[in-house]
């Protein structure tokens, strides 16, 4: 049995602690906090750390697949940059699993105890069956030619079923409302359906997402003529946000994540409101690639006025430097300074638990769990504010 106390405890679901002392057994699994308040005291057997303690992270949404990209993409190049060096990196290399098992153990080295991770092959199958970290494997399908459909889901269900021999949590679902057929979308809609099973997006990212649902132009059309030589000719534009062009392909009963929102308006949160249960719908910001590909953080004043499910993701070494949920948190704390630091906790640990539907071992310090232990340095006290030399500790 292990007695870790720090300055302050987060406990990821209800008030934040002082000098909280934290019990968990030999696995980590939590047995109870104590609350010694103005009373501590140095007590034997207890570890005391000058810092905060939180339940290990939850990167929501992350590609371990393109881990071999780091560095190999520029910066504020635009979404149709971004889109076009991917395809073409990935047509003449694949990430090896020694570069997957490193970015897999420096996750958890950087306290991050589950992934939301988006894959198209079996190639990070290994590295999950063997790792430390919970992983949920979103099962990507692209076909934005209604002629790939059928075989572009059969080869998902291959996926699929290679996952399920090797007992991991797994999904099929589309990679965006622009790079889907309606053919596509429907059978994805009805599988996920029948398994009742998460379903995620790639939703909004980007100006051109817009651009190509209002008028068919932008640079997703021309990345899709000039890069993939696709035929465009059955695309007829809505005239209509993509979000709200695509609802009606999203199934209304099941968790829904949708990641990046970085053009999310209020417009399209109310016809969200009119589709399906906000309860059940998880907003998963990557704040750090946002930046790194269009230079723009999403309207985190709108989505807390409308009380959504925010949670955090690393998305890929191709749009980030690291895959560190604290470097997340960080980098909101300095464009919105007025958010507390238990709320961008709660985010980084609950929420996304509860987005994976893993919140009955993750996210918080609730008796039972083993959800991580994590120590956090660098903290203003006074301001209770993440220095920027904030450092993350696994404990357990």
């Amino acid at each position: 049995m292990r007695k870790i106390a720090a300055t302050y405890v987060f406990p990821g679901n209800g008030s934040i602690i002082k000098n909280g002392i934290l019990v968990c057994n030999d696995k980590g699994k939590i047995l109870e906090i104590l609350d010694r308040g103005a009373n501590f005291k140095e007590e034997a057997g207890v570890e005391f750390y000058s810092g905060i303690l939180v339940p290990g992270f939850v990167n929501t949404h992350c590609h371990l697949e393109l881990s071999h990209l780091q560095n190999k993409v520029p910066e504020k190049a635009g979404i149709g940059n971004f889109l076009q060096q991917i395809h073409s990196l990935r047509k003449t290399e694949s990430s090896s699993e020694k570069v997957m098992q490193v970015s897999d153990r420096k996750m958890w080295a950087a306290g991050i105890a589950a992934v939301g991770d988006i894959s198209n092959t079996d190639a990070s199958l290994p590295i999950k069956a063997k790792s430390k970290i919970y992983y949920h494997t979103f099962i990507e399908v692209f076909g934005f030619h209604p002629t790939r459909a059928e075989r572009a889901f059969l080869e998902a269900q291959e996926i699929l079923s290679k996952f399920e021999k090797s007992r991991l949590s797994a999904s099929i679902v589309p990679h965006s409302g622009y790079s889907v057929s309606p053919e596509l979308f429907k059978k994805v809609q009805q599988h996920t359906f029948e398994k009742e099973s998460l379903f995620c997006i790639h939703n909004q990212e980007s100006k051109a997402e817009s651009a190509f649902f209002l008028s068919g132009t932008g640079a997703i059309a021309k990345h899709f003529s000039d890069n993939l030589n696709l035929e465009t000719n059955h695309w007829q534009p809505t005239g209509k946000s993509s979000l709200q062009s695509i609802l009606q392909f999203i199934p209304k009963n099941n968790q829904l994540l949708l990641v990046h929102n970085t053009h999310t308006t209020k417009e399209d949160i109310e016809a969200i409101k009119q589709y399906r249960k906000l309860a059940d719908t998880y907003f998963v910001l990557c704040p750090n690639s946002n930046l790194f590909i269009e230079n723009k953080i999403p309207n985190l004043q709108l989505f807390r006025e409308e009380k959504l499910n925010i949670c955090l993701g690393t998305d890929s070494l191709a749009s980030n430097s690291q895959l560190s949920i604290l470097q997340e948190i960080q980098v909101l704390q300095q464009n919105f300074p007025e958010i507390e630091l238990d709320e961008l906790i709660t985010w980084s640990c609950l929420n996304g638990a509860r987005a994976l539907q893993i919140e009955n071992a993750f996210g918080s310090f609730d008796k039972g769990k083993t959800p991580g232990v994590n120590l956090i340095t660098g903290i203003d006290f006074r301001t209770m504010k993440l220095r920027p030399n904030a450092k993350v500790k696994r404990l357990l």
